[in-house]
């Protein structure tokens, strides 16, 4: 299935390989919540209990869509994507989706999917295909390791046209590029501005993973050490923090900044955080949709949290 994916999409793409130190220097990062309840237990227990990362095909969570099921859309796009290697029916090794973090950012390169992230070693990058854009989306320009130059024309048209991409702003592509390089201490916010990754063959936490990256509202919680028994290194991102009269009603609806006061109160808490969204999602104290909306406003509007 590794193979005839893979092969499928170097058809598709087309192309060669992006110029050289593009890759060589970018790591795929698995966004995730560890705290949210999956078969009984949280994320970060399964993961701990299963030594792997599952794809939504097994777990039936997802902090995107809920359509990994047979029959189901993300079956149908696999099916598209990858040429059938993926047989209808089948749950299990399907692809890891995550994002290529190009431009360094300590949130990682999708953190729309989760306040922390597994960022992969560099060679599961060569068994990965891309896409610029989400593959819910049906993304034209797709490529390989090996085939990756329509991807990067892609994101460069696109800061030339923007003067932005992956969450990173420029007034010019060169000027874009030359930023890749330079180190960023500040999230990059990225939220729907990502290469999306497809990570064939599974992720094993032990041969895969080179560090776990964990907002900083899990430090000194259970959540916090099963995170640290993972990956060999675990690090913490700046985070975000939010006073709940600071959501706006504008940016995912008038909905939830009543919930984010709602929260605040219940918890006695005068921020809202990643770790009192998962509390609330755990204990069920607001609709799934709107406690997802609490974390993209986070990651938008949310200051550091150290």
């Amino acid at each position: 299935m590794i193979e005839a994916a893979l092969a499928h999409v170097r058809a598709l793409a087309g192309s060669g390989p992006a110029p050289a130190g593009v890759l060589e220097r970018a790591r795929i990062t698995v966004s995730f919540h560890p705290d949210r309840p999956v078969g009984g237990v949280t994320v970060a227990e399964a993961l701990v209990r299963d030594g792997r990362y599952r794809s939504q095909f097994e777990t039936g969570i997802s902090n995107g869509g809920l359509t990994a099921y047979p029959g189901g859309d993300r079956e149908r796009w696999e099916w598209r994507m990858f040429g059938g290697a993926y047989p209808p029916g089948v749950t299990t090794g399907r692809p890891v989706y995550g994002g290529l973090n190009l431009a360094g950012h300590v949130d990682g390169a999708s953190p729309r999917f989760g306040s922390c992230y597994l960022r992969l070693s560099a060679a599961v990058n060569a068994r990965a295909t891309f896409s610029h854009g989400d593959s819910a989306t049906s993304p034209s320009v797709v490529g390989t390791a090996d085939t990756f130059s329509a991807i990067w024309l892609s994101v460069l048209e696109q800061v030339t046209r923007t003067r932005t991409g992956l969450g990173l702003s420029a007034a010019s592509a060169p000027e874009w590029v030359a930023a890749l390089s330079v180190p960023r201490a500040q999230a990059g916010r990225a939220l729907d501005d990502y290469v999306e990754a497809q990570v064939h063959g599974g992720v094993d936490l032990a041969g895969d993973v080179e560090a776990v990256v964990a907002d900083p509202s899990f430090k000194g919680t259970p959540t916090g050490d099963l995170l640290a028994g993972l990956a060999p290194r675990l690090q913490w991102h700046p985070g975000f923090v939010l006073p709940p009269g600071d959501f706006p009603a504008d940016l995912r609806g008038p909905e939830v900044p009543v919930l984010a006061a709602q929260l605040a109160r219940v918890y006695h808490a005068e921020v809202i955080d990643a770790a009192l969204i998962g509390r609330a999602a755990r204990e069920q104290r607001g609709p799934l949709q709107q406690l997802k909306y609490l974390w993209h406003i986070l990651v938008l509007r949310g200051r550091p949290a150290t």
